[in-house]
This record gives structure tokens, sequence and C-alpha cells, in this order.
């Protein structure tokens, strides 16, 4: 094992929002946060208020996927399921959340999102790609996939 794989990842539990230090070659072994007891990893999208989102983009270590939607959208509920499903396969290499716009405007606006739904991907706290409108499934997990950071 490399020096690099045994750096413990810094994971935010979607539950609390603890941070918890798991070594990367235990990241598939179902980790529960040592706070909460709930697993790190749901295989869904997290629903996020602003102080969680904070803590998942800037404190974690993982790349996140955020989908920025409303309620009235029709496009917004047209991509959920695959948004939705699209966290089942890319669980636990990138922290997927939801930030409803109209309960978070401060988050829409400090993100300039002009359109929803919109979905932007964030590593080491920084914006690195996005795209506006409704994807499927396949065309999310591509998209995560072509922009994720090397390592």
């Amino acid at each position: 094992m490399n020096a690099a794989s045994a750096d413990p990842a810094v994971i935010i539990c979607p539950s609390c929002a603890t941070a918890n230090r798991v070594p990367t070659a235990r990241i598939s072994e179902s980790p529960k946060c040592g706070r909460c007891s709930q697993v790190l990893f749901k295989g869904v999208p997290v629903a996020v208020n602003s102080q969680a989102f904070d803590r998942h983009v800037m404190a974690g270590s993982l790349p996140v996927l955020v989908d920025f939607w409303a309620s009235w959208c029709g496009p917004c509920k047209a991509m959920a399921p695959a948004f939705t499903a699209a966290a089942k396969s890319l669980e636990a290499k990138v922290r997927l959340l939801k930030v409803d716009t109209e309960a978070e405007q401060a988050i829409a606006a400090r993100f300039s999102i002009r359109s929803i739904p919109t979905l932007i991907m964030f590593s080491g706290g920084r914006e690195i790609a996005r795209s506006a409108g409704a994807m499927d499934q396949r065309a999310i997990t591509s998209w995560v996939n072509q922009h994720l950071p090397p390592g």
C-alpha cells in the first residue's frame, strides 16, 4: 500500500454533518459516523441547508456534486430519480447533495444560479464544473466521471 492510500479521507456524515476520518482503503466497507453511528454512505443524495452544504463542500475530502433545484420546477422533478440513481453508482467516490433554491436562497445567490436544475461539482472547496438543464442517470454519471479530479 502506498503512502497516499493510507491517508485518511475526511467524510462528512450525511445525518449529523460530523467530520469523520476514514482510511481511504476502508471507504468501501460501509463506515459509520463516530458521533451518531449512522452509515456515511446511504446511496442517496443528501438534502442540505447552508451549514451542511459548507461542511460537505469545504471540509470533506470527497468531490461533491450538487443539484440546485426547486419543488415547482418540472425538469427538476423529472431529473430527481436520475440523480438518486446516480448517487447509488457514484458514492463513495463523490458525495451528492441537493439544495432547494427556494429554501436556501443565499446559497443559490452565492453561486449565481440563474436556471434550474443546475449541477455544480466541487473539489477542495472550489467549483470545478457546472451544467444547467436536466440529465438522465447515464449523462450525470458520465459528466461526473469526466470532471473527477485525478487521484
